[in-house]
């Protein structure tokens, strides 16, 4: 509106400009080299104007003309550059479809147009890894190290092919030199960390983790560090008790809920003769997660206790998670120790249904007790044998009779878990048709059991022979037609189609942090295009 106010006052003061000049008449003269002209002022103002719109009309065309070639080359370099976006583009696609002709046809394509292009390179790497060609695609990776632009990049690509070739060595170089260069990786601050934990670096270990406390949330950053100095006051128990006692305090602090802490902080605060605090950490940590460790700390309170004071003790404890099988079998191993067999007895009497190993066992050790019973001891180890597994320090599929800090198959921190070793293992898709025949997978035991069944092998064997009597396989017998018919008239089940992985990504992680820097570098499309 405002625009169209101002058009307007524009054309009325010209208006009265031409309107004033019209009602003032007058004549113009120019005597110039024995010229003389003489006209009209309307008409010289006229004139002038058709001359500056000629002469702005020559300059145009001079200024065109003289500028076509750097036109031209600019029309040329931006159809280059759709080309190479077009090209990287369908590349990328390709690859991620798992074409390895197309990815290879505009791989060439690309390298060809814009070689020194940052994706350029990228598609280069990524379509050596789909063929397989390691060589190549670790060479692409030091180029793009080689270039301020892509050196994140191409560290990233290194440090993976060095994983996959089991060059930890190299691996751990390269992360080192990606953690310095730009401290906001998150990949390789977390890689850096991971590889001095499976070391027992733990002194640079926590240090590094200081170092990108900005980069995790609190919750995390206190989790990581209470593990860490968990795993040093472990290291450090038998050869600097004071420090290790410290590092254990700071990490029940940090994590109340972290056991191996607080069972470690509990048993040396025991020992210092400070068993109100000691109980106070136990406590938390048991109402949380209860677990033997705890239990068994809680018991050595204080020394020089008689069975039936442990006792005591226990029972507080187990009231306060009711039902838990962990309070259960805290209660009935004190309850034996301290000869209360009616106790242990009612203690394990609720969990007899879903009979544990442990539970077993111990069922196993009051016949023998109390009641000098061999056969029925034996008759409980038996059914411990076929007991399902107890609980154990579990971490990718590996089972550890105690806590660990670093997983030993993935170098994963904090990776251990209490829980049945089984319980974490996904079950396969559904078998079609199964064979009766086939004889179902036997689950392994964990260790920590297993040492104690053993112990009671022949006891078990003598038990389970005359108890189970010998299974004899029964010959198939003949289908009669109607079922013949009946199964052959079964809808077939559906054809799957198989999933192809793309290669491996060198690019920022879903998972856990990775990420690259958000500012715009030098190179990319923007380079293409200008």
């Amino acid at each position: 509106m405002i625009r169209v106010v101002f058009f307007l006052i524009v054309v009325g003061a010209l208006a009265l400009g031409v309107a004033w000049l019209a009602d003032r008449p007058g004549d113009v003269v120019v005597t110039w080299q024995g010229w003389r002209i003489e006209t009209s002022l309307m008409v010289l103002g006229a004139a002038l104007l058709a001359a500056m719109a000629v002469l702005a009309l020559l300059w145009s065309l001079l200024r065109a003309f003289l500028r076509s070639p750097f036109m031209l080359r600019a029309l040329l370099h931006r159809r280059r550059g759709e080309r190479a976006y077009e090209a990287i583009s369908r590349g990328l696609i390709a690859i991620g479809a798992g074409d390895l002709a197309a990815a290879r046809k505009y791989t060439a394509e690309a390298k060809r147009i814009a070689p020194a292009e940052p994706l350029a390179l990228l598609l280069g790497a990524q379509h050596a890894q789909l063929a397989g060609d390691r060589e190549t695609a670790d060479s692409h990776f030091r180029e793009m190290a080689s270039r301020a632009d892509t050196k994140a990049l191409g560290l990233r690509g290194l440090f993976i092919e060095a994983q996959r070739r089991g060059d930890h060595a190299s691996a751990h170089a390269l992360a080192e030199e990606a953690a310095r260069h730009n401290p906001s990786l998150g990949w390789a601050g977390k890689a850096v960390l991971e590889m001095r934990c499976v070391t027992g670096d733990w002194a640079g270990a926590l240090a590094l983790l200081e170092g990108n406390k900005r980069a995790l949330d609190k919750e995390s950053y206190r989790r990581k560090r209470a593990v860490m100095l968990t795993a040093r006051a472990l290291a450090l128990e038998e050869t600097d008790r004071d420090n290790a006692k410290a590092f254990a305090l700071e990490a029940a602090k940090l994590s109340p809920t972290l056991v191996p802490a607080a069972a470690l902080v509990g048993r040396m605060l025991a020992e210092g003769g400070e068993p109100r605090k000691a109980r106070r950490i136990l406590d938390k940590a048991w109402l949380a997660n209860p677990h033997p460790h705890l239990a068994q700390a809680y018991a050595e309170l204080r020394f020089g206790d008689t069975a039936r004071d442990r006792l005591k003790r226990i029972e507080a404890m187990a009231q306060k998670v009711p039902g838990h099988i962990e309070g259960a079998l805290a209660l009935a191993r004190a309850a034996i120790d301290a000869q209360q067999y009616a106790k242990a007895r009612a203690a394990l009497a609720p969990h007899l249904a879903a009979l544990t190993k442990r539970v077993a066992l111990l069922m196993a050790e009051l016949e023998r007790t109390e009641r000098n019973d061999e056969g029925r001891a034996r008759e409980w180890i038996a059914r411990a044998v076929h007991a399902a597994p107890d609980p154990a320090w579990t971490a990718d599929g590996y089972v550890s009779d105690r806590w660990l800090p670093v997983s030993p198959v993935s170098g994963q921190l904090d990776a251990f878990e209490w829980r049945a070793p089984l319980a974490g293992i996904a079950s396969a898709a559904a078998v079609i048709n199964p064979e009766p025949s086939a004889p179902a997978p036997v689950a392994a035991e964990p260790r920590s059991d297993s040492a104690q069944i053993a112990h009671h092998k022949d006891d078990a064997t003598i038990a389970s022979e005359k108890t189970e009597p010998p299974v004899v396989a029964a010959e198939p017998a003949a289908v009669p037609p109607s079922r013949r018919r009946a199964r052959s008239s079964q809808p077939k089940p559906e054809a799957v189609i198989p999933l192809v992985h793309a290669p491996d990504d060198p690019g920022p992680d879903a998972v856990e942090g990775s990420e690259l820097p958000h500012e715009p570098q030098n190179g990319g499309w923007r380079k293409i295009f200008e």
